[in-house]
């Protein structure tokens, strides 16, 4: 289709997350004129996801003030929605969509949105009531009635979610306990020093750690989680569960289609899948980084609207965003957490700053060229560490290091 076309083509967007709802706002706002339709598996609106496990959850969030757009955007730029919509099969060779409704759509160009969704456990007791994840606003809603005053939440999984949700059990007057099967939380995203650092600041807070533990099921009374029980016996009481393993990318209707996928759907520079008429965004690919040459599945809201973008301007022929550095932040009682980059093949660590004042960064260096920095309430510390691993420029390790120097100096 030329460029003219491609301005007037039918669009569907499948996944009406933060990643779909943007893709609909970019292609407006690029001057896209044909038909939009956005289906969405949830009643709600395109809404922020992050504030789920804090704002949500201690009652200073609902629905509308999380909404990416109003209601009324979606008609004043016709876009047609179809919540509550699922998406059953996609017909590559008559770009057709069929919906559980038996409805039938047409594209021109179709944009796949479809997230990831929670880990589950694979353990007796797994579908006992009050075995919960933390996905969607439905879950934390569910989350959030079951916390409160002297509740006790078990949280099997000691990542930034689990974290999240523990921090805002305690602000609610509730108990919490922290699972994790490693020898430290945050094991498998952040390094030593930051599990060190955020296990103790939660200590400090009341909340309780049970590591090196592995969880072997859950018990119930009358159809409700009590307990969750361990691997070597042992059981510790509960009033709700909450299971943050991870999560798996919702790429099954795209293996469906015959697209390629790898752990996600597999994407280019521009979001395309193998199939030109499709792109895939958000949590869902497994897209190129081309910083750190290789490929990765990012789940972050960053990604999301990067990938959106990407999929709006290739459709309508327009440049494509500059690259970004991938970035992600976690708000736990009063720290802010700011991570950019990714730490591969970093081959050492500084640390910039005091843990013991709950403001430092941690540095990742491959050499002298930052890969990545996980800042804790240090703004210049992420700000310029963002821009000195967009750059690729090499850095004084001993000026990084001396918090005396500034960050203007250190990437001068």
């Amino acid at each position: 289709m030329s460029a003219e076309a491609n301005q007037n083509a039918c669009v569907v967007i499948i996944g009406a997350g933060h990643a779909g709802g943007s893709a609909a706002a970019f292609l407006r706002q690029y001057g896209h004129e044909g038909r939009i339709v956005l289906i969405g598996d949830e009643p709600l609106l395109p809404y922020q996801r992050p504030p789920l496990s804090k704002a949500w959850l201690k009652g200073e969030a609902d629905a509308d003030s999380l909404s990416l757009k109003p209601a009324e955007w979606y008609a004043e730029n016709n876009v047609s929605l179809r919540l509550q919509g699922v998406a059953e099969r996609i017909n590559r060779s008559a770009k057709t969509v069929t919906l559980a409704s038996g409805e039938v759509i047409s594209y021109d160009f179709l944009i796949l949105a479809t997230g990831a969704r929670a880990r589950a456990l694979p353990i007796p007791g797994a579908d006992l009531a009050g075995v919960l994840s933390l996905r969607t606003a439905a879950d934390a809603e569910r989350l959030k009635h079951a916390l409160g005053a002297d509740k006790r939440l078990a949280v099997i999984g000691g990542g930034y979610v689990g974290l999240e949700a523990a921090a805002s059990a305690r602000a609610l007057g509730s108990h919490a306990m922290v699972i994790e099967r490693e020898s430290r939380v945050l094991a498998r995203v952040a390094c030593e020093t930051l599990s060190t650092f955020f296990q103790a600041y939660h200590a400090k807070h009341g909340v309780a750690f049970e590591l090196n533990a592995g969880v072997a099921g859950f018990d119930g009374e009358n159809g409700h989680v009590r307990a969750v029980r361990f691997a070597d016996g042992r059981a510790v009481a509960c009033d709700v569960a909450l299971v943050g393993v991870g999560a798996v990318p919702n790429d099954e209707l795209a293996k469906d289609a015959g697209l390629e996928t790898a752990g996600g759907v597999v994407v280019d520079l521009e979001a395309r899948t193998s199939d030109p008429s499709i792109f895939a965004i958000g949590d869902v690919t497994h897209r190129p980084l081309p910083l750190y040459d290789r490929r990765f599945r990012l789940e972050s809201v960053p990604n999301a609207l990067e990938q959106a973008k990407q999929a709006a301007a290739a459709i309508l022929g327009r440049p494509g965003p500059a690259p970004e550095v991938p970035w992600f932040w976690s708000d736990q009682y009063d720290l802010k957490l700011q991570i950019a980059g990714l730490p591969f093949e970093a081959d050492r660590q500084v640390v910039r700053g005091d843990p013991a004042a709950a403001k430092f960064a941690v540095f990742h260096l491959k050499g002298d060229l930052i890969q990545a920095v996980e800042a804790i309430n240090a703004p210049p510390e992420f700000m310029a560490g963002k821009q000195l691993i967009a750059k690729r420029a090499p850095v004084d390790v001993d000026k990084l290091a001396d918090s005396s120097v500034s960050m203007k100096e250190v990437a001068a």
